[in-house]
């Protein structure tokens, strides 16, 4: 309590001279949004949501949908593969791998890229999409009857900024620790009065913060290199008529991320003991000499020890679409949404983030033929002729946008297609694992025995067997799994607001959706024997060759069609004052994986959602807005994972550590939201808390051949994984009183607490600790009255520890990394402006 005393005592002293406030509202509360497809002012709309400027994200350095979840009470994003793939989840509702999305993600009102591979792709939340906005709007619940895809958590909806008719644009560079770099531009050029086109440019490379300890592998991890464009072109083809063409490309390329390992099984304080038998009898103690080396070494909290000899994460997306608006007449709008989409990733890595050398000696004491060399638990690496994700998404969406003559009823109708499948035949991955089989030593005598591979290119398959025997003729695996992916999604949808009175207004929404999903996939396994010589068989199929991963193809699908509603009454007892309450249902498609050994499919989700909320403002001297949300969620059928662990008392069991969907959860969701801002006298002090009371209610998952009953990432009775209690941001800004000819001097800071959260629960530091991060900002905006702004800026000023995930692999090697938040980072930012 005391180092939060002290925190908040240092944050409040320096920044009570402090830039803008942390919500995109100005005193009035007087912001568009597009919530409801429509734009309205934002204390109209009866949504509990969170709306960030251009100017904040730029201040806060938001360039991931990972560092736009740190600053967003409700908003939380499992980075656990890096930010570049981080997914979102919002008030408890998270997106277990393989599944849809709970929160979708928008660019100028589509959805983004299909991404489901053997680790998420992030669907639209990556790098690249963070410059040019006009703003970026966080909607809190289910968004079903408007959207264009069903979610039960919610939606983050990235509005770029339109062409204008002004000749203008901007260049901007910034310079940070790390050897950051960053570089900006955007130019507007309205070619005629009908005819404009704005283009952009976004570039960034920033060393890694995670020191690689290891002799094999790069430097670093946690490294930023992206750049992205973005084209927009406005044509007014009559005073009615509109097309707005958007295209858009971005392209990573980074070492990815590393986990420190932190804790292993009899190692250090930690009681737990290996089943007998199992890999993590022999695995723990390996990752108990990565702890007790990194403690030798000195390292201090952000140094880590990852062998991968070429990790890597790529990821390339591509988009056009085309929004065209038809105003028929001052009561009808027409408006009809088309977009085409790509996403690639490849990805190399190890997935416990472990750092092994077989040990010097046998598991009987002799002396090891193997002794020294590289291994590790389970690597992911792309196939040698396919990406690990590898997709292509369509959408179509008609709009009737309207309202009667006198103006009581406004209503949208419309409908919506969404159609994905693969780019290239198959996606592909490469995985080296070590498992433990029984190996008979004399007659009626078998011993566990673990078997691994040391390789020199995983590509071209050569790889040495090894094994804690010591002995030849054990075979070492690799698991090739290939799978695609075909989505289509439909939806017929309506939704109007009647004004019953001036005051007192009543909405009602209603969706039916018919989602589809084919899988086509299967596992094919290399046996080594001996060295670089592998021998082939389907995983579900042991007797059968496989000379092709296609030999092993299975198909597999899964379908729904289900209606999705709202009904909202809103009153209004002063302009400046909403009064809300509604039901929703949401609902959430099931979804298939087809790169399993056995291929599983699972339903869709549902929720009972119940809000009630108040939106106010204030004016004059003293201005400003605060709004308050109460919600209560029925989560029925949830998606959860079956964490599959083998059953090493099975001989011959070669079943390798699996995750699984399964529609086996019930969940209790309330909570309480509040987000506020006073201003006066050149100060701003923006407010945004969440409180989140989660609770799993019971968990029943199936049994699966070969593994041990599955455990999730929450216990029975206990609350959902990445649902802080507690989520505090404050924002507080002071703007100096000088002369316009000096230019406008702001100096803001943000404070950010996060409580405890769990992000698994079968992990021994599975419950993250709670948080602080505090920002500061020092911007000059007009330089001395001229089109210059200089800026000043500093995350994490305090250096704060922390991590914000785990790897999750106690339970299958007696082993856990953490994945670790990013430290101190600091930087100057020019821009130059003109046209303005």
């Amino acid at each position: 309590m005391r180092r939060v005393s002290v925190k908040l005592a240092l944050f409040a002293t320096t920044t009570l001279a402090g830039a803008v406030p942390a919500m995109a509202q100005d005193a009035g509360g007087d912001i568009v949004v597009t919530a409801r497809r429509t734009e309205e002012r934002l204390q109209d709309v009866p949504i509990s949501m969170a709306v960030f400027s251009q100017q904040q994200l730029t201040n806060k350095n938001i360039v991931s949908g990972a560092d736009l979840a740190t600053y967003t009470p409700s908003l939380s994003a499992n980075s656990r593969y890096g930010s570049e793939t981080a997914t979102f989840a919002i008030r408890g509702f998270t997106q277990e791998s393989f599944t849809s999305p709970s929160v979708a993600i928008y660019f100028a009102d589509v959805v983004g890229p299909r991404a489901q591979g053997g680790t998420p792709g992030g669907n639209g939340a990556g790098v690249g999409q963070y410059f040019d906005l006009q703003n970026v709007q966080v909607l809190k619940g289910p968004q079903g009857t408007l959207f264009g895809r069903n979610t039960t958590g919610g939606a983050v909806l990235l509005v770029p900024e339109r062409p204008t008719d002004v000749l203008e644009g901007y260049l901007e560079g910034s310079y940070g620790n790390y050897d950051m770099y960053r570089m900006q531009g955007v130019v507007n050029v309205p070619l005629s009065d009908t005819f404009k086109v704005r283009l952009g440019f976004d570039r960034q490379k920033r060393d890694g913060y995670l020191k690689n300890q290891s002799t094999r592998g790069p430097d670093a991890f946690g490294d930023v290199n992206y750049w992205a464009a973005r084209l927009g072109i406005l044509a007014e083809l009559t005073p009615d008529l509109e097309s707005y063409t958007l295209a858009r490309f971005s392209h990573s390329d980074t070492n990815g991320v590393a986990g420190k390992m932190v804790t292993a099984a009899g190692c250090l304080g930690n009681m737990t003991t290996p089943t007998p038998g199992s890999t993590a009898q022999f695995l723990a103690p390996l990752g108990c000499k990565m702890i007790t080396d990194a403690a030798a070494r000195g390292d201090g909290y952000w140094d880590v020890a990852m062998s991968a000899a070429n990790p890597f994460l790529k990821i390339d997306q591509w988009a056009v679409s085309n929004t065209t608006t038809w105003v028929v007449n001052d009561t009808l709008t027409v408006k009809n949404i088309a977009s085409y989409q790509e996403f690639r990733q490849k990805q190399s890595f190890n997935i416990g983030s472990d750092d092994y050398a077989f040990p010097a000696t046998t598991q009987f004491g002799a002396p090891s033929p193997y002794a020294g060399l590289p291994f590790t638990w389970v690597g992911l690496n792309p196939d040698s002729n396919f990406p690990n994700v590898s997709q292509w998404t369509a959408t179509e969406e008609l709009q009737i946008q309207g309202r009667t003559s006198d103006g009581k009823l406004n209503y949208v109708l419309g409908g919506y297609y969404e159609k994905s499948g693969p780019l290239n035949p198959f996606q592909g991955s490469l995985s080296p694992i070590s498992y433990t089989t029984q190996i008979p030593i004399a007659p009626g005598i078998s011993v566990p025995v673990l078997s691994s591979l040391s390789c020199t290119d995983i590509a071209a398959y050569q790889c040495t067997p090894i094994n804690s025997l010591g002995v030849a003729g054990i075979p070492g695996l690799i698991q090739n799994s290939l799978t695609r992916y075909r989505y289509r999604n439909a939806g017929f949808f309506g939704q109007g607001t009647y004004k019953i009175t001036d005051q007192f207004s009543v909405t009602a929404g209603l969706r039916y959706t018919m989602d589809k999903v084919a899988g086509q996939g299967g596992t094919r396994q290399a046996f080594f024997f001996a060295p670089n010589t592998p021998t082939f068989v389907c995983a579900a199929y042991p007797g059968r060759p496989a000379p092709s991963g296609e030999n092993c193809l299975t198909n597999i699908a899964q379908k729904s069609n289900k209606p999705t509603w709202l009904i909202d009454l809103d009153y209004k007892p002063t302009p400046d004052m909403l009064v809300y309450a509604k039901y929703a249902r949401g609902y959430r498609q099931g979804n298939v994986n087809a790169s399993n050994t056995i291929p599983i499919s699972w339903g869709p989700e549902k929720v009972e959602a119940y809000e009630i909320g108040v939106k106010t403002s204030f004016r004059g001297a003293v201005s400003g807005y605060l709004n308050l949300a109460a919600f209560y969620n029925d989560f029925s059928n949830q998606q959860l994972t079956a964490n599959l662990i083998p059953d090493a008392s099975i001989p011959n069991n070669t079943s390798s550590p699996a995750q699984a969907i399964v529609n086996a959860g019930k969940s209790r969701i309330q909570g309480i939201e509040v987000d506020g801002s006073i201003n006066f006298s050149g100060l701003s002090i923006a407010l945004g808390y969440a409180y989140l009371d989660t609770k799993l209610k019971s968990y029943s998952p199936p049994n699966f051949p070969g593994y041990l009953p599955p455990s999730t990432g929450a216990n029975v009775g206990g609350p959902l994984p990445q649902s802080p209690k507690h989520k505090l941001t404050v924002t507080p800004t002071y703007t100096l009183p000088l002369d316009d000819s000096l230019g406008r001097i702001s100096i803001s800071g943000t404070y950010i607490y996060t409580a405890k959260q769990i992000a698994l629960a079968d992990s021994p530091v599975g419950v993250l600790p709670s948080s602080q991060l505090v920002n500061f900002n020092l911007n000059w905006n007009d330089v001395l009255g001229g089109p210059i702004d200089a800026s000043a800026f500093v995350t994490n000023a305090f250096n704060e520890k922390y991590p914000v995930f785990v790897s999750g692999s106690f339970a299958s090697i007696g082993s856990e990394s953490i994945i670790l938040g990013m430290p101190r980072m600091y930087g100057i930012r020019l821009r130059y402006r003109f046209g303005d």
